[in-house]
């Protein structure tokens, strides 16, 4: 890029820089603060010059949009062919509730449907279990049987429209929910599309909604990567979540790497099957956060595009390209909202989006102002998506096929996070891989790490959170909150009382017992789950067969 006589010129430019006009500036206005830090609390240079690029391997690797290792987009139109698809996050109360928010959001303009499951669901529990008192429809919407399913997505075509589905620990029976209510539509699971969470690893690691021991646990991730490829080709399995990893409090390179490391514990599962890679590699996807440091989150995007071809190509021998892709999905920082000031947060979530569209993403969600005190009212969410349309028609920013390549400080810093993923690829390893490393505890021990350090600087105000610890007036600032249905838990235990009641419960009884029998051999437990779904077994109903032959898992005191 530049040869020696060009970069002493740049050396000798920089030091006369230093010594003339910026020891003037620096006397007369001296810098605001002592140090300057990154999201991810990395002191953050003053300049950067040809010189913090010239040694890197970015300037072989950068490449063009489309081509390999697609660090500048996976497409070579990107959004001139196409905007990203804006797939809002939503769920709450009963099926009814949810089904009515998302007829909303789609004559408002939304392009795809992401479904947000209430805590009991999360767990593994039916809605009137004893376990799930006191959560019904806080966090997402309640799903506790194929009968809430077919009134979720009643009325809502499902041969046309892509879902994203955020649920874990029981993915394989809410994911079997899905294909067995679109059936009764008449949609064929071929014509499915749409992405399945279904990202154990990451429960382990950060967001802790797990059930089963990782063995197991495993094992049904790979259940469904299997079914997925030979029955629902437009399905992508698993969405490699890092996005929970951030909002645990991890650094940027921290979730690069723990995702890249988690995605490829996937790949090695699915090969151990006897899998192709090439058959299921091309369905597995992405999701990250986009948090406040604008530039290292799309350095961060970069980073991961690069990394996960070269893995997928040189590592893991994929041939075909599709194979060395990695599509993925966003969504703003839910951790960075305030309570105090709430409409600050419409200006943090443009911010944060904005950063995903340049880093090149595939579909974002953008989360609405109230979140810090209750789940999106109808007007936040459509303040939310309107900022995802203002930045796709008027701000320009998708006209460009990444615009910001090439940048000193982009590319140096794109570099830096690509070097600290490895070095936690190196230490993972050494501990014998990601399941080990759980067990150990590293992980966990990494992202608590990096959140007290994040805290402590909000604490001693070398971070500055607006309208929270700084230019905080103490007014009283009150927006419309969601009111949800008192009756919606009544009206949801009704329902399944008499789903209990009308079924054939000879039939729900035969397919647990098949069921049971599945998860004690080694045969892919997704026909049988699928046939207990189809028989109006509960969720609950399931997830106990397969608790009594797996068991639960309980993390280890590393303290």
């Amino acid at each position: 890029m530049f040869d020696e006589g060009e970069l002493e010129e740049i050396r000798e430019a920089l030091e006369k820089w230093e010594e003339t006009t910026l020891q003037q500036a620096t006397a007369e206005m001296p810098e605001r603060r002592e140090q300057f830090i990154s999201t991810s609390s990395e002191p953050i240079e003053r300049l950067s010059t040809p010189l913090d690029i010239a040694e890197m391997d970015y300037v072989r690797d950068l490449g063009m949009p489309g081509q390999f290792p697609y660090t500048r987009g996976i497409h070579p139109t990107m959004y001139r062919a196409r905007p990203w698809t804006m797939r809002m996050f939503a769920g709450f109360g009963t099926a009814e509730e949810t089904n009515a928010r998302f007829g909303y959001l789609l004559d408002q303009g939304q392009t795809g449907l992401s479904i947000a499951f209430d805590l009991p669901t999360l767990m593994g529990y039916d809605t009137d279990a004893p376990e799930a008192e006191g959560e019904f429809g806080t966090c997402g919407v309640a799903v506790s049987s194929l009968r809430d399913m077919e009134t979720l997505l009643d009325g809502i075509p499902l041969d046309k429209v892509s879902t994203s589905m955020t649920i874990n620990s029981p993915a394989p029976v809410i994911w079997a929910m899905y294909i067995a209510a679109a059936e009764l539509q008449g949609v064929r699971p071929d014509q499915l599309r749409g992405t399945l969470q279904n990202d154990i690893l990451k429960e382990y690691i950060a967001q802790k909604e797990f059930i089963f021991p990782p063995e197991p646990s495993m094992r049904l991730v790979t259940d469904t990567i299997e079914y997925g490829m030979r029955n629902l080709p437009l399905w992508n399995t698993v969405s490699i979540s890092g996005y929970h990893i951030r909002e645990a409090g991890s650094t940027a390179a921290q979730e690069l790497a723990f995702t890249l490391a988690n995605g490829m514990e996937y790949v090695r599962w699915a090969l151990d099957r006897g899998l192709d890679i090439d058959d299921f590699a091309p369905r597995l996807s992405f999701f990250f956060n986009a948090h406040n440091g604008f530039f290292e989150e799309i350095a961060k995007y970069r980073a991961a595009r690069r990394i996960w071809a070269h893995e997928m190509r040189d590592t893991f021998s994929a041939k075909n390209p599709r194979s060395w892709l990695m599509r993925f999905h966003a969504q703003t920082a839910g951790v960075s909202l305030t309570a105090q000031q709430p409409e600050n947060n419409i200006v943090r979530v443009a911010i944060q989006a904005l950063a995903a569209v340049l880093g090149g993403t595939q579909s974002l969600h953008t989360n609405s102002m109230d979140e810090a005190l209750a789940l999106p009212s109808a007007h936040a969410a459509t303040v939310a998506l309107r900022t995802q349309q203002i930045l796709a028609e008027e701000s320009g920013v998708a006209n460009s096929i990444d615009p910001l390549g090439g940048s000193y400080y982009l590319e140096a810093m794109t570099n830096r996070i690509e070097v600290n993923a490895r070095d936690y690829f190196r230490r993972i390893d050494e501990l014998g891989g990601v399941l080990p490393a759980i067990e150990a505890g590293f992980f966990q021990r990494e992202i608590a790490d990096a959140a007290f350090q994040y805290q402590k600087e909000i604490d001693a105000e070398e971070r500055y959170i607006v309208g929270a610890n700084v230019f905080n007036d103490g007014a009283g600032y009150k927006i419309p909150l969601l009111e949800m249905n008192p009756a919606g838990y009544s009206h949801q235990t009704a329902r399944l009382a008499e789903l209990r009641e009308s079924r054939d419960g000879g039939a729900v009884g035969q397919a647990l017992d098949r069921l049971r029998i599945a998860c004690q051999g080694t045969e892919n437990t997704m026909p049988f789950i699928l046939d207990a779904v189809r028989s109006y077994a509960t969720l609950g109903e399931i997830i106990s067969v397969m608790t009594e032959v797996f068991g639960t898992y309980q993390e280890p005191d590393w303290i």
